[in-house]
């Protein structure tokens, strides 16, 4: 058995069989762990979902901003952003389907033996793993609701909850998790989620502005944290117990898979289109 752990997709489901038959991967006997944004600028949106989903428990999958996104877009509370390739997802017969095994998904999974955590774009450092668990259940609990849209999809898009408040309300707090756990790169002075820069930490102009992965935190002390979302940082964090895994295979860079047992990357190049 093995354990593979792989970047965002976002629909480049080409690159996603190629690199998986570079390590013979079987899904009758090891694990494909995915760190969310499994859709959206690639053109292979529709069939990423239709093998992620058909995997049943050989993948292991926690939610994007991308992957929420479509739930909003499949309610037409949204437009499709003209640069994602959403049409055949979009018309597809089996929409329902794909959306509702979406809402299933959590915003972290766990390895415990390993002590390993995975998220989309990070964990907030001031949570300890009691608190990341008890946030994303509440999340998790919304969004297997009938009520899910209005109740919580047409209210997670602001950029104002961007302070962690245990006493806020449960709805705030549901959207600060959303925010931290799917939209989080930089971290302002006072700990709050910074939603302008998406440079690297070493292209980011703005000294005030701290990566979530420099700031000290609870949970990196304790676990191995693997996460996506933030293609500028290519894989690049000088923490040993931290993984980046996002490297940009949308944007013409490429794919990479981990392999937890050899602590190998394996890397594939964007398909160039003739």
């Amino acid at each position: 058995m093995a354990n593979y752990f792989v970047g965002d997709i976002q629909g480049c489901f080409e690159e996603l069989e190629l690199v998986l038959a570079k390590v013979d991967f079987n899904p009758s006997t090891d694990v494909l762990w995915a760190v969310g944004d499994l859709i959206a600028r690639g053109e292979g949106s529709l069939p990423t979902l239709r093998y992620f989903k058909q995997l049943d428990g050989s993948a292991k999958v926690v939610l994007g901003n991308h992957d929420l996104h479509l739930m909003a877009v499949a309610a037409k509370i949204k437009r499709v952003n003209p640069k994602d390739q959403l049409d055949a997802l979009l018309d597809a017969a089996d929409l329902g389907s794909l959306i509702g095994w979406l809402r299933l998904q959590p915003l972290v999974q766990e390895l415990p033996e390993q002590n390993i955590i995975m998220t989309h774009a990070g964990v907030p450092p001031q949570w300890d793993i009691q608190t990341l668990r008890a946030q994303a259940q509440l999340v998790s609990k919304a969004l297997t609701s009938q009520d899910y849209i209005p109740a919580l999809i047409a209210k997670m898009y602001t950029n104002k909850t961007h302070v962690w408040d245990e006493n806020a309300s449960e709805l705030q707090r549901q959207i600060y998790c959303i925010n931290a756990l799917t939209r989080m790169r930089f971290l302002r002075p006072d700990g709050g989620l910074d939603f302008d820069c998406k440079l690297s930490p070493d292209d980011c102009q703005d000294p005030s502005l701290t990566p979530w992965f420099n700031a000290n935190g609870l949970i990196k002390e304790t676990h191995t944290l693997i996460f996506g979302h933030w293609a500028a940082v290519m894989g690049k964090v000088e923490n040993p117990n931290i993984y980046a895994l996002d490297t940009g295979c949308c944007w013409g860079n490429h794919l990479t898979l981990w392999h937890m047992e050899s602590d190998q990357k394996i890397t594939q190049n964007k398909l160039k289109k003739s």
